[in-house]
Order: structure tokens, then sequence, then C-alpha cells
């Protein structure tokens, strides 16, 4: 199988959604050789700030298969995932990421993530964006129910 069609697919998807008002980005979930999902940037459409091309499309490819496990799928992009994004991938155990743009690309076309990938190797006290654990004793309850609960759904 060639990754070439399915790349090409996401790099239309990610020019056609430009023309409809959206940001450059396209992905296409692949499983078997066939095309389970796609998606679109959504972020100033839908007011979504997580509505990235990958997640949009992982989250259709998972209500398409009916299951949060995307194992035995490729990931598609027309550019190299987000930290968000990859995040997503990893989470929806996708076999591989296919992607056709990079980070620099990315940047010189006016998104740059490098800032985003830096944070994640940090410590998060550097961050620009105040994160601190708040003080509470009841922070272990809800992994105790999980632990309790014979009816959960392993992942």
């Amino acid at each position: 199988m060639t990754d070439s069609p399915f790349l090409q697919r996401a790099i239309d998807i990610a020019v056609a959604n430009v023309a409809d008002g959206g940001g450059p980005f396209g992905a296409v979930v692949v499983k078997d050789g066939e095309v389970i999902a796609t998606g679109e940037n959504r972020v100033t459409r839908d007011n979504d700030p997580s509505a990235h091309a990958e997640v949009v499309a992982i989250r259709r490819a998972a209500q398409a298969l009916g299951t949060f496990s995307l194992q035995g799928c490729v990931l598609y992009s027309s550019c190299e995932p987000c930290p968000m994004c990859a995040a997503t991938a990893l989470w929806a155990r996708v076999d591989e990421v296919v992607f056709a743009a990079d980070r620099e690309d990315a940047a010189r076309g006016g998104f740059d993530d490098r800032h985003f990938w830096n944070l994640v190797g940090a410590d998060y006290s550097t961050w620009d964006v105040p994160w601190r654990r708040g003080d509470t004793t009841t922070f272990f309850d809800p992994f105790s129910a999980w632990a309790e609960n014979p009816g959960r759904a392993e992942y």
C-alpha cells in the first residue's frame, strides 16, 4: 500500500478547508486500505481550540468504528501533528502517523508550534500559563472509584 493517495487526500482536504474559511490542515484515518474518517481544521469555524484536523478525524474514526482504540489504523495528516494532536494519536493507539509538511514548513506558513513542542519537555513551572496543584484531601477519590468499579472499560 502506498501512502501517496491518502496523503494527497489530507492535503486536498486542507486546501479545500482554506477555501471554505478554515485552517490549512486536513487528516485521514485509514484501516486496511480503506478511509474510515477524514477531518479538517475546525478551530475558528466551531470556536473550538481542540478541533484540529487530526483530532476531528480521530473522533470521527472512533465513532465510525465504535471504539476508542484505533489499533490497526494509520493517521495521515497534511502537516506534522502538533503536541495535542500527537498525544491524541498516541491515546487513540493508531499504528502509525504519516505527515506531509513538517513543523518547519508550518512555521514558514504562519503556524509555529515550536513553542508548544518546547513546553512539552519543560517543567510546567516555566510555562507562560501558571499551573499548580490545588489544595484538597480528596484528590485520589476519582482513581479509587475507578479501581473499585468492576464495570470499567480499561484503556
